[in-house]
C-alpha cells in the first residue's frame, strides 16, 4: 500500500491533521516541539462519488472504497540532516513514504510556539527543503563514488544510475526541484528506487486559522506560499487543521451547520485525500456485484493483468483476459445487463493498460 507522509516544523499542525484524515485521535497534539517521535500510521479511505453512485445501482452487500497510508512524521528543525532535534531518525521515515504532504504554518497566534519565533512559510519550507537536500547530497556523493569504481564494468544499471545521480546532484545542491525534462524514460523509472528526500512527489498544505478559511486567498502567508509553489510549479491545498478536527468529532448534520456558520461549502479534508491520491500517481477501478461493491487503487500505467493481481496474485498468474465497461457506460445504461445488451462491454487483453473508472471482471485460469 502506498505512503503518504505528513512532514513541517513543530508546531504547524501536522498531528491536527493527521487526526483529521484519519477520524482518530491517536496522534497527540501539543504545544511544544517533538510531541510526536514515532511516526503515527492511519488508513484513510478516498472520497469518491462514483463508489456511492455504484453502490446506489447495484445495491451490493458490502461496499468497501479505495485507500491509502497517511503517516504523521515528527517536525524536523534546523540542523535535521546533521542529527539535530532526533533529525536522523525523522529523515529515515520520510525515505519510506511516497510522497510528502509538507504543512505550512500559515496562521498567527501568539499562544502557540513558533521554533523560529515568528511565521514566516517561505522561510519555513526553505528549512524543510535544505534538510531534505543536505541529506540527499551526502547521500548522492557516497553513491556516485562507490558507482564511478563499479561502472567500469559495464553493467548497465550501474552506468544508469550513475548519470542519474550526476544530472539531477546540482539540482539538489541548489535546493531546486529536479526538472524531470532533463531525464530519460529508463532514469525516471528507476529514480524512485533511490529514495531520494528531495525529488519524491511534494504537495503543500496551508494550514489558515477558522477565521481565514471563507477567504484564505486574503491571507498574506497564502498569498507569498502560492507565488513560491508557482514558481516551483507545485500545487498548494488550503486546509484548516483545527477545524477539520472539530469536523471529524461531529454528525453529518451538525457537520454542515457548523461549515455554515463559518461561511465554507465543505470540509477540506475530503479534496485533501484526492490532492494525495493524484500526488501518489493513482487511478481506480471497480468491481460491482451483489456481494461487494469496491475501488481498486492502481498505479497509472498498469496493464490489466498486474491490476488482477492487485485483487489476488492467481488474478494475474493465470489471467485470460478482463471484461470491461466504462464508468459512464455503465451509469448512463443502467446497469451491467443493458450495457451488454448495447454492445458497450469491452474484451481487454495482456496488453491492455487499464483506465481511471474502469469496472471490470478478470478471467483467469490456474
Amino acid at each position: 500500500m502506498l505512503r503518504a507522509g505528513i512532514v513541517g516544523l513543530p508546531n504547524v499542525g501536522k498531528s491536527t491533521l493527521f487526526n483529521a484524515l484519519t477520524g482518530s485521535y491517536k496522534a497527540e497534539s501539543a504545544n511544544y516541539p517533538f510531541c510526536t517521535i514515532d511516526p503515527n500510521v492511519g488508513i484513510v479511505q478516498v472520497p469518491d462519488e462514483r463508489l456511492i453512485k455504484l453502490q446506489s445501482m447495484v445495491k451490493p452487500q458490502n461496499l468497501i472504497p479505495a485507500a491509502f497510508e497517511f503517516v504523521d512524521i515528527a517536525g524536523l528543525v534546523r540542523g535535521a540532516s546533521k542529527g539535530e532535534g532526533l533529525g536522523n531518525q525523522f529523515l529515515a521515515h520520510i525515505r519510506e513514504v511516497d510522497a510528502v504532504m509538507h504543512v505550512v504554518r500559515c496562521f498567527d497566534d501568539e499562544n502557540v510556539i513558533h521554533v523560529d519565533g515568528a511565521v514566516d512559510p517561505i522561510r519555513d519550507l526553505e528549512t524543510i527543503h535544505i534538510e531534505l537536500a543536505m541529506s540527499d547530497v551526502t547521500s548522492i556523493e557516497k553513491r556516485l563514488e562507490r558507482l564511478g569504481k563499479q561502472k567500469k564494468s559495464g553493467d548497465k544499471r550501474i552506468v544508469l544510475e550513475f548519470e542519474l545521480l550526476t544530472k539531477i546532484l546540482p539540482f539538489i545542491q541548489s535546493v531546486e526541484p529536479v526538472k524531470l525534462d532533463i531525464l530519460t524514460d529508463e532514469e525516471k523509472v528507476i529514480l524512485p528506487s533511490m529514495q531520494l528526500l528531495s525529488t519524491k512527489p511534494l504537495i503543500y498544505v496551508a494550514n489558515v486559522a477558522e477565521s481565514d478559511l471563507a477567504n484564505a486567498d486574503a491571507n498574506k502567508h497564502v498569498q507569498s506560499l502560492k507565488k513560491h509553489a508557482a514558481e516551483e510549479g507545485r500545487p498548494v491545498a488550503i486546509i484548516s487543521a483545527a477545524i477539520e478536527a472539530e469536523l471529524a468529532t461531529l454528525s453529518p448534520e451538525d457537520r454542515k451547520e457548523y461549515l455554515d456558520s463559518l461561511g465554507v461549502s465543505g470540509s477540506g479534508v475530503n479534496d485533501l485525500i484526492k490532492s494525495a491520491f493524484d500526488l501518489l500517481g493513482l487511478k481506480t477501478y471497480f468491481t460491482a456485484g451483489e456481494k461487494e461493491v469496491r475501488a481498486w487503487p492502481f498505479e497509472q500505467g498498469y496493464s490489466a493483468p498486474k491490476c488482477a493481481g492487485i485483487i489476488h496474485t492467481d488474478f494475474e498468474r493465470g489471467f485470460i483476459r478482463a471484461e470491461i465497461i466504462g464508468y459512464d457506460d455503465y451509469v448512463t445504461s443502467g446497469s451491467e445487463k443493458q450495457a451488454k445488451e448495447k454492445g458497450l462491454m469491452r474484451l481487454e487483453g495482456k496488453e491492455y493498460v487499464m483506465a481511471d473508472g474502469d469496472i471490470v471482471h478478470f478471467r483467469f485460469n490456474v
